[in-house]
């Protein structure tokens, strides 16, 4: 026989002997790796990362890190320790060490600064650091590591309860920037808090904005810029004042440092962030501010870094819109001069938010991030005006760019059928993979087909969308779960979805809307959810409910509607509007919004949006009709929320359970210890997906 018969024979055998794909279930969240914090060094020959993994048996994350070659010739792990979690891998210019942050060996669990040989040997953990250290950056000459430290706790703050490893929060409501519903963390867990062996003492309370999800009760600490002395083995602080710091840049010379903060009397009370340079000194200094608008000159919680041109002359960043729009206001590209002076905005016209820039190599362009109607694209702006142009795009999502040289980008890239890896981008429109951790996963599973959707709202408004169906079923008369985004200020996009994929491998078809109030669409659609935070969501979400059903996909007696966040606060909003649903699952939300005046950590949001209660009471009742109206609901409902959520509190959902029960209407209320907004623990991030799957189950059973 010929080789290349043999050959054939042989791959036709394998194929034949291996299993068929099965469809995704409630297991595969565990099994899905997160990847995320793509970094390239100085040489462009290597791009480090983070890789969060679930341990089942001992129900916890860890994230560890990676480098692949820029070629993708070879891929090595760079942390491994049982147990523990690394983050933040940072190269250093002159490719000697890579820096990272973790708790590691820290008996009080604070994530300390850590320097990795790259020739080899143990990671070091470097001495004289008092607090947690959340980000670090290197200086240009590898010397001096500047870094954002979170105060160390006072001896008297009563300690924390041992909670499993926490996680970035979901989805917050009203007002958040936009982040994943209801899905798996992408990075690093924090490992449990000490617990002390002293008596608790009184929390005392003075600020505005007193409570943090995941923080807990807000007392006098502050993250503060640092800069580390690689040399002397020393700390010390840069900036002078009682202020919260983040997002250091370095400028090319190496003398200054920007950064972000609210320096204003009571920063609880405003947006006001702004940008300020502050000299590298080796006393304390205070720094001088470089822009002046009242709204959000590069939030911190935006994570977007502002970026020094090549010539150190002029500092790009993400300037937020209205004042009174906070969120709800689209985000533009602006620069200033290092030196001080008005600010030009790039993208003025555009109507899409933008963040992460980062500029062209000759320094006549700027490089951003666009969120732009599901998806999210790479694009460049020129110096001299003019449209943007596409680096990146597609029905995918690009995330994360940070620089290599000759103007090349490493970036993490999401599709609905796989989820986010490493990408290297050449040049426009040349992209390839590097990172293959979920290779062997895809190849197990089943991908739920993914497709945009259109249609109209009862106002006539255009309301966009996705549709889900079971893999290999044929897409007609299909029990369908309508899938509400938290938010409201985010979007359903492009990316891989597992909660899409794990209803969809159960046999439900999805309807997932992007109705007003999202962002992605522009300021004006994402504004008319403003005060009314039902109102426009509500016929925009069953428009798409309506298009299923009129496609004949969605079996009109067999409709169930869910959502965790502002994603359980619209499905509260619809079930008291509409009977259609057999049942409903509303995660972490909130119907009485009165009685999240005071108990969240929205009180400035809702003082600008809502105004206060005692003097616009119709507003605050209008937006809390689900609970004063709740004798509207037939539907039957499933609550849940976890017992530490300072985003969307328990008593949300405790309220709604009761209200339903006390009119015998088919519901309960689960109750997860220890979490906070996101879930965290593994063991109950399978619990809820199974819970939530078991209660569609059985109220569509005869």
């Amino acid at each position: 026989m010929r080789r290349s018969a043999i050959l054939l024979l042989a791959a036709t055998m394998l194929a034949a002997a291996a299993p068929a794909p099965r469809p995704i279930v409630a297991d595969d969240l565990a099994k899905l790796k997160g990847v995320s914090d793509p970094q390239v060094d100085a040489k462009g020959e290597w791009v480090a990362y983070a890789v969060r993994t679930t341990d089942v048996a001992a129900d916890r994350q860890e994230t560890h890190l990676w480098m692949t070659r820029w070629d993708g010739t070879r891929t090595v792990q760079l942390t491994s320790r049982k147990g523990e979690s690394e983050a933040n891998p940072r190269f250093s210019p002159d490719g000697q060490f890579i820096a990272f942050t973790s708790s590691r060996a820290d008996d009080d669990k604070q994530s300390q600064l850590w320097l990795l040989d790259r020739a080899g040997g143990e990671a070091m953990k470097l001495p004289g650091i008092k607090g947690s250290v959340d980000d670090i950056v290197w200086s240009p000459d590898s010397k001096s590591i500047a870094m954002i430290v979170s105060d160390p706790e006072p001896d008297d703050k009563p300690a924390a309860p041992s909670v499993a490893p926490p996680a970035p929060a979901a989805t917050p409501v009203p007002s958040a920037a936009p982040a994943a519903d209801n899905a798996p963390p992408e990075d690093e867990p924090v490992p449990p808090a000490k617990a002390a062996d002293k008596k608790p003492k009184p929390i005392v309370i003075d600020r505005f904005q007193f409570k943090d999800d995941g923080s807990g009760y807000l007392g006098k600490q502050r993250s503060r810029l640092w800069i580390y002395d690689l040399t002397a083995k020393k700390a010390r602080r840069l900036t002078t004042g009682d202020y919260d710091e983040a997002l250091p840049a370095w400028s090319p010379d190496g003398k200054m440092i920007a950064f972000s903060s609210k320096r204003t009397a009571d920063p609880d009370r405003s947006y006001d962030s702004n940008l300020y340079l502050v000299a590298v000194a080796t006393t304390p200094a205070e720094p001088r501010a470089l822009t002046i608008y009242p709204g959000e000159d590069n939030p911190a919680g935006l994570g977007s870094y502002p970026a020094w041109s090549p010539d150190g002359k002029t500092i790009a960043y993400v300037q937020g819109g209205p004042v009174e729009l906070f969120s709800y206001g689209v985000r533009t590209l602006a620069l200033v001069p290092a030196t001080g002076g008005a600010p030009r905005i790039l993208t003025g016209t555009l109507d899409r938010n933008v963040s992460q820039p980062i500029w062209t190599p000759d320094g006549k362009a700027v490089r951003v991030a666009v969120e732009d109607d599901g998806v999210e694209r790479i694009a460049e702006v020129p110096l001299s005006g003019g449209p943007l142009r596409d680096i990146a795009s597609g029905f995918r999502v690009f995330a994360a760019p940070v620089a290599a040289p000759k103007g090349k980008l490493a970036v993490t890239m999401s599709s609905p059928a796989a989820p986010p890896e490493v990408y290297a981008i050449d040049g426009p429109g040349a992209i390839r993979q590097l990172s293959h951790q979920n290779d062997d996963w895809l190849k197990q599973v089943a991908i739920a087909p993914v497709a945009r959707a259109s249609y109209r709202s009862k106002d006539g408004t255009d309301v966009h969308g996705f549709l889900v169906t079971p893999p290999g079923k044929a897409a007609q008369k299909l029990p369908t779960i309508l899938y509400n985004h938290g938010g409201p200020q985010s979007q359903f996009d492009a990316s891989f979805n597992i909660v899409w994929q794990v209803f969809a491998g159960h046999g439900y078809a999805v309807v997932s809307t992007n109705p007003r109030g999202g962002t992605g669409r522009g300021q004006a659609y994402a504004k008319a959810l403003y005060a009314d935070w039902g109102g426009p969501a509500v016929p925009d979400a069953l428009a798409g409910v309506d298009d299923a059903v009129a496609k004949g996909i969605a079996d009109p007696a067999r409709l169930y509607i869910g959502g965790w966040s502002y994603g359980g606060m619209l499905t509260n909003y619809v079930i008291a509007s509409d009977t259609r649903f057999k049942a409903a699952v509303s995660g972490a939300s909130i119907s009485n919004i009165l009685a999240g005046y005071g108990t969240d950590q929205y009180i400035r949001d809702y003082e600008v949006e809502l105004g206060r209660p005692w003097e616009h009471m119709d507003v605050w009742l209008r937006n809390s009709y689900p609970f004063y109206h709740n004798e509207k609901i037939v539907t039957p409902t499933l609550w849940m929320a976890g017992d530490k959520d300072f985003n969307v509190p328990l008593l949300n959902s405790e309220q709604m359970y009761q209200a339903l029960k006390s009119r015998n209407i088919n519901t309960q209320l689960i109750i997860y210890p220890g979490e906070h907004h996101g879930l965290r623990r593994p063991s109950f991030l399978k619990d809820r997906m199974v819970r939530w799957l078991a209660w569609y189950d059985k109220q569509a059973a005869p």
